[in-house]
């Protein structure tokens, strides 16, 4: 497996350039604020392969659908995370010469992101001639403290001879995505405008009419002496300003460029103008070493609280806090119109909108690292989409209320378009339920549930009532043509995760609503009369509960994935000649499809949501019948496994997994971060670790863990919000640490024993070799 950058527990550091390699790098240098982020794409001109990206978060256009054969049902477009302003842009000029690292050969060369302080920088240098030698240091980020703004600080010294300096730089708004269906600009109404030293360029996307607004200007100074420039090259979607020197041997330029970017998805129209010049007077009264240091400080506090340190492996290190620096780089909470794409603003794949994902995967991790109020925003996005289900499963002729979320949205409609997605995934309505569960359960109020959640989980259990059918032949009720968590399989009947999350769905809506009438009669009864809701639905619930059929194979002792997997030909993955894989880019359709290879985590998929419920033996047989046969081809896959295999004692392959979910972009096991990073599975790292090597679990209001610790590690920490307290746990290979830092005294549970941790103290235990 290729390494693309150095091992650092803290930084991501490239110093092999390569052409080859820069999409995969530009992906994994990638930087962001939470309303806005870019690609690691180099300030200056480069000539070579590359994916000039910048995105805003919210900021969409329904581009129209792109299919051979139209069925019904099909979503009319599939939403886009637009690129937007390119406000790096730096084209330089050396006498003749422009400086572009495709065509130029770099000494040097070190591109390093620092995820301690959320910065990120290069440095390299340029052999011009035989008697010019030119360095450059940069510096960029988007600013935590200030959400609207970018910042760059470029230098370059003459180290041998003298040059002619001249560079341009500005604001390009009419932009390309590289996704697009047709080709078409998504970009429209540009205007440019100087205004004093700084320039400003507004734009709208078609169709949708978001309105941006952006402006910039520079401090350029050569030895600290301040350099005049002029605005040059206006046209109705660019500005650029025009700086030119003379640079003797050992003089120094630097170019700092702040940037200002308001869109109407945080602000009214009207005020954009003013609200992007305003904040561009601030950054540059405050400069660029102040709002460097405001950086920092953000960081170290998000730190304090999220990170995860392991000590005894660099590996293992860099990974989980790769991870968790590009999901709090990501997402920042600070909207319930806002949710987390799968590549965030790293790329343009998938389209940058709203998976099951975030319920199954990120909920967890930013109510333990972020708290509460996130998880509600989380949750009060998809009931702010309600209505939206109830129509995506009105299309596709459900009735009474019925609601299907969607696979893929931005907006609360289906925007995906292959059919064995839009209309047989439908697990992904039981995500959507099991997260209004996972909130309320952690953090032990149910008043979202209560007063938003209910409306949700009866339009989820109308779906599943309507979804499933009578079997004469088997006197059950059975579910036909769907496609599970497992994508290597299609249009099959009765997936075991599937009807077990339906069913699950609508005891957990059943448990709901009596606790509703308990607790507030007089909400219920309004809900009943908004929803038309009768109690005959809930008889009919509790009877598809009650003889819902399950594949399982009595020789095994294995739940089936669906009716005739074990018709397939069982080959191992281990069996397989490596040249195979990855399958998705090496096999057909046709003959992914008539196989047994499992693209993630399907059956395991529900033990490890309702593990509660099964015993060791139980997830032990399934496990280590179901794992042989996956190949990990999703991102999501590993975390997963890692979870269960420590739950079973399998602590080899739970740390293969580990690094596999940690590093899955770093290394680039599937050989796709050339299209962006996979932002909401990396949530799945810090599950592996809290949950997975840490054994947590919530038994009824009580946390409980069962640590290990990998023997390739001397020792690891991590940090949770639980409720009122925040607790750290320190796993070392003779005792674990329990500190309540915050909170009252709290009772867990460590190996099945109750201890009490009191508040503001540490409490040592002897840690077990293995799990009890």
């Amino acid at each position: 497996m290729k390494q693309y950058v150095e091992a650092h527990p803290w930084k991501i550091i490239e110093t092999d350039f390569s052409t080859g390699d820069n999409m995969v790098t530009e992906s994994l240098l990638s930087i962001g604020n939470g309303r806005m982020g870019q690609r690691a794409n180099f300030e200056e001109t480069y000539s070579g392969e590359t994916l000039v990206g910048s995105y805003l978060a919210g900021v969409y256009y329904p581009d129209k659908t792109r299919v051979g054969w139209w069925k019904n049902g099909y979503p009319e477009y599939f939403a886009k995370v637009l690129n937007s302003v390119n406000w790096l842009g730096l084209h330089i000029l050396l006498d003749e010469t422009v400086l572009d690292l495709a065509k130029l050969t770099p000494l040097d060369y070190c591109g390093e992101l620092d995820m301690e302080k959320g910065l990120l920088s290069r440095s390299f240098k340029i052999q011009l001639t035989d008697d010019i030698l030119v360095s450059v240091n940069s510096e960029r980020f988007y600013s935590k403290s200030h959400p609207d703004s970018a910042l760059l600080r470029y230098r370059l010294k003459v180290e041998e001879g003298d040059v002619d300096f001249t560079i341009t730089s500005g604001i390009e708004a009419n932009v390309l995505n590289q996704d697009t269906n047709y080709g078409d600009s998504f970009w429209e109404n540009f205007n440019s405008e100087i205004r004093e030293s700084a320039g400003l360029v507004t734009s709208t996307t078609k169709k949708t009419s978001f309105n941006i607004a952006a402006s910039c200007t520079h401090n350029v100074r050569v030895n600290g002496q301040q350099v005049k420039g002029e605005f040059s090259n206006q046209t109705p979607s660019n500005f650029s300003a025009l700086y030119s020197t003379y640079l003797s041997n050992g003089d120094e330029i630097m170019i700092e460029k702040y940037v200002s970017i308001c869109t109407s998805f945080f602000y009214p129209d009207a005020d954009l103008k003013a609200k992007s010049l305003d904040n561009l007077d601030e950054i540059i009264n405050l400069g660029y070493d102040e709002l460097s240091d405001l950086q920092i400080a953000w960081w170290r506090k998000s730190w304090d609280q999220a990170d995860i340190s392991i000590e005894g492996d660099v590996k293992a290190q860099q990974g989980i806090r790769f991870n968790i620096f590009q999901l709090n780089q990501t997402y920042s909470g600070d909207h319930e119109l806002l949710n987390i794409g799968p590549k965030g603003f790293t790329g343009e794949k998938y389209g940058g909108s709203t998976y099951w994902d975030t319920e199954a995967y990120c909920l967890p991790y930013y109510m333990a690292t972020a708290g509460s109020h996130i998880g509600e925003y989380l949750l009060k996005y998809r009931y702010n989409h309600l209505q939206k289900a109830i129509e995506n499963a009105a299309k596709l002729g459900f009735n009474n209320g019925a609601a299907l979320y969607p696979m893929v949205t931005m907006n609360g409609e289906e925007c995906h378009n292959e059919w064995e997605i839009t209309f047989e995934e439908i697990h992904r309505n039981g995500a959507i339920a099991y997260a209004i569960y996972d909130y309320s359960n952690y953090t032990g109020d149910e008043s979202y549930a209560l007063e938003y959640g209910i409306e949700v989980l009866i339009g989820i259990a109308r779906f599943w009532k309507q979804r499933v059918n009578w079997s004469e032949d088997k006197g059950k009720y059975v579910m036909l043509g769907v496609t599970g968590p497992n994508e290597y399989e299609n249009n099959v009947n009765n997936n075991w995760y599937t009807s077990y999350l339906a069913c699950w769905c609508l005891e957990y809506t059943l448990e709901v609503i009596e606790k509703l009438k308990a607790k507030n009669p007089a909400h219920y009864t309004s809900i009943v009369s908004k929803l038309t809701f009768s109690e005959k639905e809930t008889v009919d619930w509790q009877h598809i509960i009650d003889n819902m059929y399950y594949a399982y194979d009595e020789s095994r002792q294995i739940f089936l994935q669906q009716d005739g997997y074990l018709d397939k030909e069982q080959i191992l993955v281990k069996d397989l000649d490596p040249s195979n894989l990855p399958l998705n880019q090496k096999w057909s359709w046709d003959r992914i499809l008539r196989s047994c290879y499992i693209k993630q985590a399907d059956v395991l998929q529900g033990i490890y949501f309702f593990e509660a419920r099964f015993d060791t033996e139980t997830i032990r047989r399934n496990f280590e019948f179901y794992e042989p046969r996956t190949v990990h081809e999703s991102s999501l896959s590993p975390c997963v496994h890692s979870i269960l295999a420590a739950r079973i004692g399998e602590f080899d392959k739970a740390y293969e997994m580990y690094l596999r979910t940690a590093r899955l972009d770093l290394d680039n096991y599937n050989n796709d971060t050339e299209d962006g990073l996979h932002i909401t599975s990396m949530a799945g790292t810090w599950l592996s670790i809290v949950k997975g090597f840490g054994g947590m679990q919530l038994k009824g209001d009580k946390l409980s863990f069962y640590p290990m610790l990998p023997k390739e590690w001397d020792s690891y920490s991590f940090r949770i919000n639980f409720r009122s307290n925040t607790i750290e746990v320190k796993v070392g290979k003779d005792e674990i640490i329990f500190s309540n830092l915050n909170g009252d005294d709290l009772n867990v549970e460590v190996y099945g024993e109750t201890i009490q941790l009191k508040s503001l103290q540490s409490t040592k235990f002897v840690k077990r070799s293995v799990m009890a």
